[in-house]
């Protein structure tokens, strides 16, 4: 699913207009983007929680060249599914 066919899915399930749609589902991306700016985690009851994990640092290698290269450590954004997303899904 694209972002413009979830916005259509969105405007017609609550029954408002596609760019309502748009600016809500904007707001929500950008809520969440932030708060994991910040380091908070974001949790939505029944769907899944948000949060920032640590990757260390590590040595990684060119698969074209072969030669070696340090990969720096960085924070990276996680997903966790809930039970009932992942009752849904089964």
């Amino acid at each position: 699913m694209t972002k413009e066919e979830l916005i259509a899915k969105m405007a017609a399930s609550a029954g408002i207009t596609k760019v309502a749609a748009g600016n809500a589902l904007a707001a929500f991306t950008g809520a969440v983007t932030s708060s994991l700016k910040k380091g908070q985690r974001v949790s939505l009851v029944n769907f899944g929680t948000f949060t920032v994990a640590k990757r260390k640092a590590r040595v990684g290698r060119n698969p074209r060249t072969g030669e070696t290269l340090k990969i720096p450590a960085a924070r990276v954004p996680k997903f966790s599914a809930g039970k009932t997303l992942r009752a849904a899904v089964k």
